[in-house]
């Protein structure tokens, strides 16, 4: 049976800046490229230009531009979406099943992946809000900003105009809770129930909101999925952007004083500079931008700086998966080697402490196979047990924390890599192909997409369909382990990730990017 279109009679939805026109799909409101904001290069976001009549909002707005051409790849994985880029990319993409401002929904708004450099609301299948609305009963936002050199580029040695330019990106956030909280009752909304909820850099983004007291009150909630930092994979800046700014010029040809013409440099040349000068005034040790700078504006990330007072009254729900960056393909069908063999593959990443390993890690996923310890994850779930310790030590909020650890059916049960998790949490499964497990993937789905709606509703992402899961104390670390039977586990991993941490050298995203899995 056809699903219905409508648009002629659609109702107009007034906001702060004028009338917007949207259309319905299958009973679902749908607004996509509304603006928020606006701002000139390097400067701070301003509230939009008012409008006159209605303006149609039935096209997705323009996304950031990024530093490099973007190239299919992994498409089975993590399935996307392109889009035109442009510089004026302030805009949010709104679904809500009614526009009663009366009904006061709970709202989630969705910070997108890419670190600081990349990605888009719109990047990702599974980021597509349809059903989260639909079957979770809430308004779904999604968010565009300035990213990369447009967003995080300190300029503020060089004018008072430029004095919060690290952070540009970042205030494009604030303005777009802002306009959340101003308009999105119209919209079916809460603006007093405002879940902010972000993967990867997404997941960072949120942290970084929360540390950011032009924010306090304009969301009330924080869902971070892998996505926390603590200065290793993504190293904090220091220092300004004297150098690296000065180096910029230089490569361009524009004179110290005449800095104002980056304004107007057109971007890939301004990108082209700073992918020359960027190498050298890193060996220096030097600041080179792409991510917030800790100011008046922005506290630093909780893990780094701490959690400001308003921040220790902010629920929570942290977690991670269980292969985070295991992209490579796997040589070998795991379900086929025996115990010995999976023992030699082992060795000859982790040497004599194998076998110690190998019993850690059976003893915390006692149904998994002890070869996919190569694929194990160590950033995100440590630096997410770290934040739900401390969000936890200041007793003013509760925090949840989870490990998403299902198996794939590809690659012979390949493990849960970055971003396999996001589907699930927007009730997307069904777009993602190798999300879908007959039988499985359905419950799965219903588990976690009804705790993060619960949590979005009451702060407490229980329900009827989970065994019981505690929040962490100081004491006691419980983990939701999202996979084919969700159970808690408590500290059930702290030996192992410590004696991994023992036996590896430290961590390097290059390096992981570089090889292939060993065998």
């Amino acid at each position: 049976m056809a699903k219905e279109f409508r648009f002629d009679d659609v109702p107009v939805v007034e906001t702060k800046a004028g009338k917007l026109k949207g259309y319905s799909f299958d009973g679902m409101h749908i607004f996509k490229g509304i603006p928020y904001a606006q701002a000139k290069r390097f400067q701070m976001p301003t509230e939009v230009e008012p409008w006159e009549g209605v303006k149609e909002v039935t096209s997705y707005g323009f996304v950031c531009p990024l530093m490099a051409q973007e190239k299919p790849n992994g498409e089975l994985l993590v399935p996307h979406r392109y889009w035109p880029q442009d510089e004026n990319c302030q805009n949010l993409n709104i679904w809500t099943e009614t526009l009663d401002a009366e009904a006061k929904k709970p709202v989630l708004v969705w910070l997108h992946g890419g670190g600081f450099t990349a990605g888009s609301s719109i990047e990702q299948e599974a980021y597509d809000g349809f059903n989260m609305s639909r079957h979770g009963d809430v308004v779904v936002v999604s968010v565009n900003h300035r990213l990369n050199i447009l967003g995080y580029m300190d300029l503020s040695p060089f004018g008072e105009k430029y004095a919060n330019s690290a952070n540009a990106g970042h205030a494009d956030l604030v303005a777009a809770l802002k306009w959340v909280h101003e308009n999105i009752a119209n919209f079916g909304g809460d603006p007093e129930n405002v879940t902010l909820f972000g993967q990867s850099g997404g997941g960072m983004k949120t942290t970084g909101l929360m540390q950011i007291p032009s924010a306090d009150g304009l969301f009330h909630k924080a869902i971070v999925m892998s996505g926390v930092s603590d200065g290793k994979l993504l190293p904090i800046p220091t220092g300004d952007g004297t150098m690296i700014v000065k180096a910029m010029l230089e490569a361009l040809g524009i004179e110290e004083n005449d800095v104002e013409k980056l304004e107007t440099v057109p971007y890939y040349e301004l990108v082209q500079a700073y992918n020359k000068v960027c190498p050298i005034v890193m060996q220096q040790g030097g600041y080179i931008g792409c991510a917030p700078m800790e100011n008046d504006f922005y506290k630093g990330e909780p893990l780094i700086s701490g959690f400001t007072e308003h921040a220790k009254t902010i629920p929570m729900m942290v977690g991670s998966v269980i292969g985070e960056f295991s992209f490579a393909p796997v040589p070998f069908n795991k379900y086929e080697l025996s115990d010995e063999e999976m023992k030699a593959i082992l060795t000859k990443r982790f040497g004599e402490r194998t076998q110690e390993l190998i019993d850690l890690y059976l003893k915390a996923y006692p149904e998994k196979k002890a070869v996919d310890l190569l694929a194990l994850d160590r950033i995100f779930r440590v630096s997410s047990k770290v934040l739900a310790k401390l969000q936890a030590e200041g007793q003013q909020a509760p925090v949840y924390l989870y490990n998403f650890t299902f198996e794939f059916p590809y690659q012979n049960g390949k493990t849960a890599w970055h971003c396999a998790d996001i589907p699930f949490f927007f009730h997307n499964a069904d777009k993602v192909e190798i999300c879908n497990v007959p039988g499985v993937s359905d419950k799965l789905e219903k588990q976690v997409f009804g705790a993060v709606v619960n949590f979005a509703r009451t702060g407490n992402p229980n329900h009827e369909g989970l065994p019981h899961w505690p929040a962490v104390t100081a004491e006691n670390e419980p983990t939701m382990i999202f996979d084919r039977t969700c159970e808690v586990r408590h500290n059930y991993d702290d030996a192992l990730l410590a004696l991994i941490e023992e036996v590896l050298p430290p961590f390097s995203l290059a390096e992981l990017f570089a090889q292939d899995v060993q065998h």
